[in-house]
């Protein structure tokens, strides 16, 4: 094992802190929150939440587009560096595909449980049915499940193909410290691996298609929702532009977590070394990249939706940008595109105490553009004895912070027992420098 990469095998095999203790013990806690949400869920209906005519979508569908978006900007921000070979792919690919599952997998609770009778999502699922009573593939519902599966799947590929060669070092590293236990959990997973050279051609062949697979999945699950939306009669829902906007507003919320949690790991587990001070600040660029192309979908949003559009499409645009719904339009404007831009400022980039909040705030941004564009979407002023206003419930809320306590939770046991970078691209960019200076 390289001299460079014995700190990461160590933080992976050493017992947990109390710091980590204590942090597990919380997301825990909040993931109890979870259950209990689903078990008032499932015992008492969806009448707990605070949909209403005309808010039949509320919370349910805007987590589910908010944690679709981080999931696809990580993937996305992963593949990409995977594919072009950049350098920075060492430092932040493994948990930047850490986050994109982690997220995925919160997603995936959404489409469940907005069922109303959450326990039939098993129709939702194209099986040979005896009863000939096969699913409605002209469903929003079945789209779901082909988008949420393939997600699910792609994302999964992709994060455990790089993880092979590294459980095949934990496995060995186990074993020579007389962890049987632990050795014949990473064996069981590296599949057998011996780092022949056929066993590498094969992993870099996978690894590259899977990166290449991830990038129209990601594509199709944002527009999926888009189209989701579109289905329906709401005017300010059947614009083209959308697509493009829930793809392009969603990238600094994964682009964001995953500069957060760079920050985290980097201090917390003192990866200094493999995480530096140029990575922090490349990471930094590409967020405040990702917000100002956020803004050009505002603000392209704002000029066609005022001087291009119908009538109908426009005052709900009004209403959404200037009326009701104004705040959380534009705290996401604040939060996903002008607050980011504070990290073109050099000093800035540098402290961990200003990017991790930037990070994190930037995702709340797109958070409210999610909810501006659900709930604003559906103001409607045609009935005004029925336009009662949509309020979440603590039903939803509990939901939603139990949501975030597994996607935190999934990211703690990954920080936990999986190496946070990848051992086998440091040991390749070593091998690759050694190569050059005996050139020299």
């Amino acid at each position: 094992m390289s001299l460079s990469t014995a700190p990461v095998v160590a933080a992976t095999l050493r017992p947990g802190g109390w710091g980590f203790r204590i942090a597990l013990l919380l997301a825990l806690a909040g993931v109890a929150v979870l259950a209990g949400a689903v078990s008032t869920l499932l015992v008492l209906g969806i009448g707990v939440w605070g949909n209403n005519i005309p808010y039949v979508w509320g919370f349910d569908l805007i987590a589910y587009a908010w944690w679709i978006g981080i999931a696809n900007a990580a993937s996305l921000f992963a593949a990409v560096l995977v594919l072009r070979r950049h350098g920075l792919r060492t430092a932040v690919n493994r948990f930047a595909e850490a986050v994109a599952l982690a997220a995925v997998l919160a997603a995936a609770l959404y489409p469940i449980l907005h069922l109303g009778r959450p326990w039939l999502f098993g129709w939702t699922i194209p099986y040979p049915a005896t009863t000939r009573l096969w699913p409605q593939f002209g469903s929003p519902l079945v789209w779901d499940f082909w988008g949420i599966m393939a997600h699910v799947v792609v994302t999964s590929l992709f994060w455990f193909i790089g993880l092979i060669p590294d459980l095949a070092t934990l496995r060995d590293r186990a074993a020579t410290e007389g962890r049987w236990a632990m050795a014949r959990a990473y064996g069981l997973f590296a599949l057998g691996w011996r780092g022949s050279v056929v066993h590498w051609h094969r992993h870099q062949a996978a690894y590259r298609l899977v990166a290449a697979l991830v990038l129209p999945l990601l594509l199709s699950a944002q527009t999926v929702v888009a189209l989701e939306f579109a289905t329906t009669l709401v005017p300010a829902w059947h614009q083209a532009r959308l697509p493009v906007h829930v793809v392009v507003t969603g990238l600094p919320s994964g682009i964001g977590v995953v500069l957060a949690m760079a920050a985290v790991l980097r201090q917390a587990l003192s990866l200094e070394r493999f995480v530096d001070a140029e990575d922090m600040d490349l990471l930094a660029r590409l967020l405040a990249c990702a917000a100002l192309a956020s803004g050009a979908a505002y603000a392209h949003e704002l000029v066609t939706g005022l001087y291009l559009e119908d009538p109908e499409t426009r005052a709900a645009l009004a209403a959404r940008a200037f009326g009701t719904g104004a705040p959380a339009y534009w705290g996401a404007v604040l939060l996903a595109v002008l607050l980011p831009q504070l990290l073109w400022r050099q000093g800035l980039r540098s402290r961990a105490w200003v990017v991790i909040p930037v990070g994190l705030l930037a995702a709340a941004g797109v958070w409210l553009d999610r909810w501006s564009l659900v709930v604003g979407g559906l103001l409607r002023e045609r009935l005004p004895a029925h336009a009662v206003a949509y309020a979440p419930s603590p039903a939803e809320w509990a939901l939603l912070g139990g949501s975030a306590a597994l996607f935190a939770a999934a990211l703690l046991l990954f920080g936990r027992y999986i190496p946070v970078v990848a051992i086998f691209e440091i040991r390749h960019e070593e091998t690759l420098t050694e190569a050059a200076e005996e050139e020299r």
